[in-house]
């Protein structure tokens, strides 16, 4: 049977739609605000930074800066590209978009009131979201003991002359954001914005209390947990003082590999989850709380996955002893140990099994920072900096305040690139019928989480009541 082929249609472009929007989605932003107050909240805990009426606050800049992000910006100049969507202004939180000139105009003139008022409505905006989650989502965080992970981050930047940076031990000259994160909630609670070279400890016992203060009321004791970074009796102390318990991993020293080396056979157990051992040893170290224990956890390495590569970094994880045999070829195995300092008096399967759940908030961070552009500290004044920080976090908070109250994440919270393609870069056209803005969407997307995220938001009251 003979096939009749017929011609492709031809193309042509056409005439513009003005009416046509890419980012119709940012509209949930919208219901969001109106629900959360979040421009307003921001705006009332900040002192004016402008002394004429016109122009934006600076509830305005870190919510159109967030919104330019949750809609796939990652620099300045995506503000500009955004002022030009006509059609989807009308949609967002914030209509009048600043060009990427006003925002760094604006921005650093910002000094360490105008953050402190941005991190105190950011902890009241926390306090409200979770008072108006559903009873079953709010009982789950109610029943849960909080975490508060330290876990700062660096990030590369270029240019010498650009204020705040200094060059990290991998020789990058780097910013490096320090946010503390509510882990089971998945929301920064507080940050601070130090060079490459600063040390997190110092300024760790401030933001823990900043961090606890955000917290809602009526919830558990919380929990303070941290990486090496903050390994310092301060830290442990500063928990205390603001009614948390600690764990926090410490340095491998010879004090620890001589603590490991005295744990008796049968006094390990299996990791829960892990090809792994766990048990408790005798290394405190001195000046700690009185409580402070320490559990070990180690790992079996093959002698041929160990790289004789003296800058390996798990070569570092190795007993020296044992590194010393394996590399003599006089034993065919050893054993990477990790060391916690806590003062909690959980068993030592269940403490080593939550804290690796450290993972999930550093998947967090690293979704701030790929998803929300915390991979970019791009201007050359520190506090556009601050302030560019800070619109991640918002945005990152605004992420998961969104689906949360529209409860489309039942299966799991999703990232920024699929937040983006099933929510927020979704077009339609914007129509007007009388008092009304119409949206048109394909028939495809019909069936999609918008609808059920709008309709869910749009059950909620304002904050204005």
């Amino acid at each position: 049977m003979q096939t009749i082929s017929r011609p492709r249609r031809r193309v042509v472009i056409g005439k513009d739609d003005s009416k046509l929007t890419a980012h119709a989605g940012l509209a949930l932003v919208a219901e969001l605000d109106r629900i959360m107050g979040v421009t307003a909240t921001i705006d009332n805990h900040v002192r004016p930074i402008k002394s004429r009426n016109r122009g934006l606050g600076a509830g305005e800049l870190m919510v159109s800066a967030a919104e330019m992000m949750l809609a796939g910006g990652d620099f300045m100049c995506d503000l500009d590209n955004q002022r030009r969507d006509v059609a989807g202004k009308e949609l967002r939180a914030v209509q009048a978009i600043p060009s990427s000139p006003t925002f760094i105009a604006l921005t650093k003139q910002f000094g360490d009131e105008t953050f402190a008022g941005i991190e105190s409505a950011n902890g009241k905006l926390i306090r409200r979201w979770f008072n108006r989650l559903d009873a079953d989502r709010r009982e789950a965080l109610t029943t849960a003991r909080p975490t508060i992970d330290l876990d700062p981050t660096d990030v590369e930047v270029y240019g010498r002359q650009k204020e705040g940076f200094a060059y990290n031990y991998a020789g990058q000259l780097a910013g490096r954001p320090h946010p503390a994160v509510w882990a089971e909630a998945g929301a920064v609670l507080a940050a601070d914005l130090g060079s490459g070279r600063n040390d997190p400890r110092p300024q760790a016992p401030d933001l823990i209390k900043r961090s606890v203060s955000a917290l809602p009321a009526g919830l558990l004791r919380p929990i303070v947990r941290a990486d090496s970074g903050f390994f310092d009796a301060k830290v442990a102390r500063a928990s205390l003082d603001n009614q948390c318990d600690f764990a926090i991993v410490a340095k491998r020293s010879k004090a620890t590999w001589r603590a490991a080396r005295n744990v008796l056979d049968d006094a390990w157990f299996q990791a829960d989850g892990m090809e792994a051992e766990v048990a408790w040893c005798d290394y405190v170290p001195t000046g700690w709380p009185p409580d402070t224990r320490c559990v070990v956890r180690r790992v079996l390495i093959d002698a041929d996955d160990i790289s004789a590569d003296s800058r390996s970094r798990r070569r570092r994880t190795i007993d020296p002893k044992q590194l010393a045999l394996v590399l003599g070829g006089e034993a065919d195995h050893a054993y990477a140990y990790s060391f916690i300092l806590t003062n909690l008096d959980w068993d030592c399967i269940e403490l080593e099994s939550w804290f690796r759940m450290r993972a999930l908030v550093e998947e967090r961070i690293k979704d701030t920072k790929l998803g929300m552009a915390l991979r970019h500290l791009p201007s050359g004044y520190e506090a556009t900096n601050r302030a560019w920080m800070w619109a991640t976090i918002f945005a990152t908070n605004i992420s998961v305040w969104l689906q949360s109250l529209a409860r489309i994440d039942d299966k799991g919270r999703a990232h920024a690139k699929r937040l983006r393609r099933e929510l927020l870069n979704i077009p339609a056209r914007v129509l007007h019928r009388g008092r009304y803005v119409v949206l048109r969407f394909a028939p495809m997307l019909r069936n999609g989480q918008f609808l059920s995220a709008w309709n869910a938001l749009r059950a909620l009251p304002s904050a204005s009541g």
